[in-house]
């Protein structure tokens, strides 16, 4: 009796310390809402376990079993997908077997905890830290992994992704983005199948000029805005990428993002530090608007420069007069900015270069001295003349590029990728500099320095980066030329890097031909980014739409512009105003009716500007599936609201119903009315004027287009509770 009872007390203890030791190799990352659960299994290897939403009982974590989907499966032994990670030993051994050694989670700190887990080898001096950063109120993961070794010579790196996700539903549904310039962000969706489907870019440079590395992936069925389960990322990188999904034999999907490997085996020398990227995730189950509100107000947090704050409205002269224009011009120009309102003047290109002029897209790009026969006094007279009016100084630049018609290409030949022995390659009559050596980033840091050494009170930049890379070779890598399309980057963001140091806050915008560099690796150094160069009102809404699911408004640059002179002033500027609103447009060809519009335009957006910069997006109704577009945003204390309603091109006969809004207080009064009217003309909305519940208004709603409206019209809707 007495053994058989200190039999089951030892069966209860050893089952006890079995579950104790189960536990303290759960690994849990973890937002307000959703768990990504990590164990230690046989052999020390790392497994994902689970990804989904948090559960209520942490202790029913340790009733999921263990599962065989490896964390970060190395290349070279028994698993027959894709790698995450590949290496070649200085004997020539091409595997890894990754064992955990140790994790250690931080604090929270910032609003965020930091998770990192080392592996290591089990014969070779490498490590592997996989890190996490989970932002539990935003419900936004971070993943990025460090790769160290202490072998005598440098290795081989040819795989490196930045996070390895898996998945087990019936089906996948995968929506990409894709196009060109003047075409960013055009969506296609389709259900994955067995196989892989791979999404890269090689472009260098203007990275996402054809793809962009965002992605949605909804589980089981097609996810709408407000009902599905789905998985929506990013990666943090403006060079090249890749973004792979492979579908197994098991209907099992292994998800892995990073830089891509194409032409890039890295030389990474012992004991130096191999990062790669961050990968930015947000798990939803209540569909895409939530996931795009989690990234939103992350985004406005930690991944886009002084995204809590404000930003400047501006006028641009770039469709006012291209490269066509002198001092006396930009001075009456500086005047229409203070005219009509805006906050900042914006010179585009065009302003640099004597011994090649800039007066077409052909020479001076990299000589960044004023051209005295346009400028005689300088950009001082210009910054000068702005400050007389009460409105700020911006410049562009595109220091990262060069004109071979220029006197940097005469008098520094190494400082530029070009393969020896072959014809240049020039794209926009342009070639790349190499920013993958010091004095070059050195030179291109300069130039913004050199803009402000001489100006302080510069207000703005517009940094631009027309091309991608071709002629990929570097005079500074010598026998490294693999490290290239990696480097470069690097080199870039250290430039970055320095000049956030010396001019912390100045307003900056992030341009590459238009969409051709949109990530949140170059946002965190700028406030903004130009979404397109097609400005025509029509396009933007679906331009501007798609950007919605990973952006917020607040880092989406719009302008209103001539790009489509049928398009009403009243719907070029509506759609203008959901993101940062600017003009780029001949003021003094206004009539006074258009001016005056507009100058009550920009007070409008101004008073709106908190709501539409900081609040919480709900899109309504999509351009993608109907004949008109609805988007509303809310404030934090869902006191007051912004609708944008726009009607594209609508079938004859075609009448619009209710819009049911969201993310108001149910309980609360709202006044709805409408603004940003033309003058004189008064609002042909029903509820305009008149005040409803929230209650009412989410779950009756409002027309916020009229039932019969025409093509290319539309309302701005405010809502404020009483």
């Amino acid at each position: 009796m007495v053994k058989n009872l200190l039999f089951c007390v030892f069966l209860l203890l050893t089952s006890s310390l079995t579950a104790m030791a189960q536990a303290s190799k759960q690994i849990r990352i973890e937002t307000k809402n959703t768990t990504l659960l990590l164990s230690v299994g046989e052999k020390e290897r790392l497994y994902q376990t689970y990804l989904g939403d948090k559960l209520a009982q942490a202790a029913d974590y340790q009733r999921l079993p263990t599962g065989s989907h490896e964390a970060y499966v190395p290349a070279g032994l028994n698993d027959l997908f894709e790698p995450a990670i590949r290496m070649v030993h200085n004997d020539g051994n091409p595997s890894l077997e990754l064992r955990y050694v140790r994790h250690t989670t931080s604090p929270a700190t910032d609003g965020q905890i930091h998770t990192a887990i080392t592996l290591q080898d089990s014969k070779y001096p490498v490590e592997v830290i996989m890190h996490f950063s989970a932002y539990a109120n935003e419900d936004v993961i971070k993943a990025w992994t460090e790769i160290r070794h202490r072998e005598k010579a440098p290795v081989v790196l040819s795989r490196f992704a930045s996070a390895m996700l898996h998945f087990e539903a019936p089906h996948y549904w995968l929506t990409q983005f894709h196009g060109d310039w003047a075409e960013e962000m055009r969506p296609q969706e389709a259900e994955l199948t067995s196989g892989i489907k791979v999404i890269d870019s090689k472009l260098g440079t203007r990275a996402h000029m054809y793809q962009a590395p965002h992605f949605m992936l909804a589980l089981d069925k097609q996810a709408t805005e407000t009902e599905g389960e789905l998985i929506l990322g990013t990666l943090a990188w403006s060079g090249n990428f890749q973004l792979s999904f492979e579908l197994d034999e098991h209907n099992a999907l292994r998800v892995l993002s990073g830089m891509n490997p194409y032409a890039s085996e890295y030389q990474l020398p012992p004991n130096q530090a191999f990062e790669t990227p961050a990968f930015i995730f947000t798990y939803s189950h209540q569909g895409k608007n939530l996931a795009s509100r989690n990234l939103h107000r992350w985004a406005r947090q930690y991944g886009v420069l002084d995204g809590t704050k404000s930003r400047l409205t501006l006028l641009n002269n770039w469709e006012a007069t291209f490269f066509d224009f002198n001092e006396q011009k930009l001075d009456a120009l500086i005047g229409d900015a203070s005219k009509l309102g805006v906050d900042l003047f914006l010179l585009d290109d065009g302003w640099f270069g004597n011994k090649y002029p800039r007066s077409n897209d052909h020479a001076g790009l990299g000589d960044w001295q004023e051209t005295k026969s346009k400028l005689p006094n300088g950009l001082g007279h210009l910054v000068q003349t702005a400050t007389q009016n009460g409105v700020k100084f911006g410049i562009w630049i595109e220091p990262e590029m060069v004109n071979p018609k220029s006197e940097l290409y005469e008098q520094h030949p190494d400082w530029i990728l070009k393969l020896p022995n072959r014809e240049e390659h020039y794209y926009r009559n342009q070639l790349v500099l190499d920013l993958t050596n010091p004095k070059v980033q050195d030179f291109v840091f300069g130039v913004v320095d050199d803009l402000f050494t001489k100006n302080p009170t510069l207000g703005y930049i517009k940094w631009d980066s027309n091309r991608m890379i071709t002629n990929a070779f570097s005079p500074y890598l010598k026998n490294k030329q693999s490290n290239l399309y990696i480097d470069y980057v690097h080199g870039l963001y250290k430039v970055f890097e320095r000049m956030r140091q010396k001019y912390p806050h100045v307003p900056v915008m992030l341009c590459s031909g238009g969409g051709g560099r949109v990530d949140y690796g170059a946002l965190p150094y700028f406030t903004e980014f130009w979404a397109s160069d097609n400005t025509d009102a029509l396009e933007r809404v679906f331009i501007q739409w798609n950007y919605s699911y990973f952006f917020p408004s607040i880092a989406v640059s719009a302008h209103v512009t001539s790009w489509n002179k049928q398009q009403s002033l009243k719907f070029r500027t509506d759609v203008a105003m959901m993101g940062r609103l600017g003009y780029d447009i001949r003021v003094e060809e206004f009539t006074p009716e258009e001016l005056q519009f507009s100058q009550q335009a920009v007070k409008e957006y101004k008073r709106l500007s908190d709501v539409i910069w900081h609040g919480d997006l709900y899109r309504l109704v999509s351009p993608l599936e109907t004949s008109r577009a609805v988007v509303q945003y809310v404030n934090e204390g869902h006191s007051q609201a912004v609708v944008f309603a726009y009607t594209l091109h609508p079938r004859f006969g075609e009448e619009y119903g209710r819009v049911r809004l969201q993310g108001l207080d149910p309980s609360r009064q709202y006044r709805v009315q409408e603004v940003n009217l033309m003058p004189g003309a008064k609002s042909n909305i029903p509820e305009n004027g008149q005040a409803y519940s929230g209650d009412f208004l989410m779950k009756v709603g409002v027309l916020a287009s009229t039932a019969s409206a025409t093509a290319l019209t539309s309302h701005v809707l405010e809502l404020t509770a009483q």
